[in-house]
């Protein structure tokens, strides 16, 4: 977690030095040149410069492998798919209300307004448009209702939310005897619902790039600025003598005014309230009320660039919090509930530090809190986002992730409503744990419409990259960092996703790119020492992987890279040594095995390697599928036990086009 700022000095209350934004706070002039590199390509679609302050209509759309022109053009790769008007316009309609059930009498009004046609067309003119985008099964038939699209789509040239405000939510500040965690607990809090909200009355900027500019030292002012935001809500949490106060404030970025304070008071006891009033006053903000909302007042909108009013809505069709993100305001009333949502706030501080033992602390935080309220789901989404990752990392072995998940997924009933947002964790472990792609298809697709977050998002790109779909993986990845500029992951991930798709000039360019925003960042120094070893610049890799298995030594994975690089730079023996270490460490500890057969490869001790590929698939490493495809092992491909482990994703696939015919 990062350090909250003050609203107006930029001046930090709390220091997390274990935070994976720390170092990063260089000077300001820095991130100004850093941004200016994203776009450095002609026609990089990352550049965040250009796409976060466009307010233009979206010039086209991709999904599931195809892309969908303004003009009408629909491309499969560098093919066209020639569309009848009649389909078009289906299409059309159908990834306009993507994830949402499109009536078969709003499609035939649609598609041929008045004239009279036969009870049949819909259906067919559906079949044929299926026909067209196969192999892809991305028009749904919902019995006796209509036909939901179930793609996930990537609109390009505007991030959702179109001539919406934009607002940038940051950590709250924390005074003497305030929680660390509380400030950017509430904040996150409060990201999550509003971005989640059915009827949004803005668009709420990405945690990631927030949290990391407050990380640099950047004011209030200059985050608004930097994000091309039109809104800004800061404020600080006080601890009285038994209460909480929070006073929140809204900045126009346009020219620094305050636009309005609120000043909210909680017991210290009674947390959760406070998150649930600040919502409240939001949405009453907003204009766009919550169950049970009086008349709201558009007045505080003349604020908003162009001074354009906004409606209030009423209570009935007002903001309506999705189950994404678990209204905690029901745990106001019984003492228990509000023991288990404090518990639930420390453990997700403590989880996203990606620091093993602040990990399992926060684990045990989670699993506590779902202990004393059974009912708690945004712990129990966190928990499956916790386990997941900690398999990324190597931190918890995929056996035991899965039982977690499953056993938490089997304690919550009416699963796409009630806890949507777990369902890409769900998706996760049925594709590697438990090899059944089916289910993981149907899992991904019922959670096809959620928004941007950090671990869905992740989740998502993981999946397409395990599958081989490196396309589809670098324009979700590309797409992401438009709406999320400074996320580090998503630009290391990037280079992962251009180096497995065999543009080895391309990930070293981004590579570069991730390493000037985030010199700091774990996985930014993971990725960009693979990637240089790989491309000739083993004595550089060298340097970033000793460095980082030094400060980081329980990350398994960078001490992999560093053998890597070492055996990239002739330095066999001392490779040799890592590895023989690491061999040791599995006998006591579950390792990631995916990550050394390249080590072993570089070597040129291919049976190791092989070896090595086998334990990655019997303990369903969650990188084994796409260290397959990695261009490292190159020398592997067409040896008889590297091919069939291959085809075992092979078969997976023909099995579930099989089982979907």
């Amino acid at each position: 977690m990062v350090a909250p700022i003050d609203p107006r000095s930029g001046s930090r209350s709390i220091q997390d030095d274990s935070s994976p934004a720390t170092g990063l706070n260089r000077r300001r002039g820095d991130i100004g040149s850093a941004e200016a590199s994203l776009g450095r390509r002609r026609g990089d679609t990352s550049s965040a410069g250009t796409a976060l302050g466009r307010r233009g209509r979206v010039s086209s759309c991709s999904f599931a492998g195809f892309r969908l022109e303004a003009d009408g053009t629909l491309w499969r790769g560098e093919a066209v798919v020639h569309l009848p008007p009649k389909e078009l316009a289906a299409l059309r309609l159908l990834v306009a209300h993507a994830g949402q059930i499109v009536s078969p009498l709003k499609l035939r009004y649609a598609l041929w307004g008045d004239v009279h046609v036969t009870a049949d067309s819909v259906p067919k003119c559906l079949s044929s448009l299926r026909a067209r985008l196969e192999p892809e099964n991305c028009i749904q038939t919902v019995y006796k209702r209509g036909y939901r699209f179930t793609a996930e789509v990537l609109r390009q040239g505007l991030p959702p939310g179109g001539e919406l405000p934009r607002l940038a939510i940051l950590p709250f500040a924390t005074q003497h005897a305030v929680p660390k965690h509380l400030g950017p607990a509430i904040a996150e809090e409060t990201i999550v619902r509003l971005s989640n909200a059915r009827s949004p009355a803005l668009f709420v900027l990405a945690r990631d790039s927030v949290f990391t500019l407050v990380g640099r030292g950047f004011t209030a002012q200059q985050i608004g600025e930097t994000l091309k935001a039109d809104l800004v809500l800061t404020g600080t949490l006080r601890a009285l003598s038994s209460q909480y106060r929070l006073r929140a404030e809204m900045i126009r970025v346009e020219d620094g005014t305050q636009i309005w304070v609120e000043d909210m008071l909680v017991d210290q006891n009674r947390i959760a309230g406070l998150e649930s009033e600040l919502v409240q006053r939001l949405a009453w903000r907003l204009g766009a009320g919550l169950p049970g909302d009086r008349a709201l007042s558009p007045g505080w909108s003349a604020g908003i660039p162009g001074g354009r009013p906004v409606r209030p809505r009423s209570s009935k069709g007002g903001l309506s919090i999705s189950a994404v993100a678990a209204t905690p305001v029901e745990h106001e009333g019984v003492p228990q509930r509000r023991e288990a949502y404090d518990i639930f706030l420390r453990g997700r501080h403590e989880w996203q530090s990606l620091h093993r033992h602040r990990m399992q602390d926060g684990l045990q935080h989670l699993l506590r809190a779902i202990e004393v309220d059974p009912s708690l789901i945004s712990a129990k989404i966190d928990l499956a986002h916790l386990c997941v990752t900690q398999t990324f990392y190597g931190f918890m072995s995929p056996a035991v992730a899965a039982e977690h998940v499953h056993r938490t997924v089997e304690t919550i009933p009416d699963l796409p409503r009630q806890a949507e947002a777990i369902l890409p964790a769900l998706g996760w472990v049925n594709f590697h744990f438990d090899r059944n792609l089916p289910a993981a298809l149907s899992a991904f697709s019922l959670s096809a419409h959620l928004p941007h977050g950090p671990w869905t998002t992740r989740i998502r790109v993981m999946f397409a990259l395990s599958r081989g779909r490196f396309a589809e993986a670098i324009e979700l990845l590309r797409a992401a960092i438009q709406l999320d500029p400074y996320s580090a992951w998503l630009h290391s991930r990037l280079s992962w996703a251009l180096h497995l798709d065999g543009q080895a000039a391309e990930s070293l360019g981004q590579s570069q790119i991730a390493l000037d925003l985030f010199p700091e960042h774990e996985f930014t120094i993971f990725y960009g020492a693979l990637i240089l070893a790989f491309n000739g610049e083993a004595s550089r890799a060298t340097e970033l992987a000793e460095n980082l298995a030094q400060r980081v030594p329980f990350f398994d994975l960078a001490t992999a890279i560093h053998a890597y690089a070492l055996a990239c730079a002739g330095r066999s023996d001392e490779a040799r040594t890592i590895l023989e270490r690491m061999q040791w460490l599995s006998r006591e500890r579950f390792i990631l095995h995916s990550f050394t057969p390249a080590v072993y490869v570089a070597l040129d001790d291919m049976d190791a390697a092989i070896e090595e590929l086998h334990a990655a698939n019997e303990t369903r490493c969650p990188w084994f599928f796409q260290t397959l495809a990695d261009p490292r092992l190159k020398a592997l491909h067409g040896h008889p036990e590297f091919e069939r482990l291959r085809a075992i994703l092979t078969t997976m696939e023909t099995e579930s086009a099989q089982n979907a015919e």
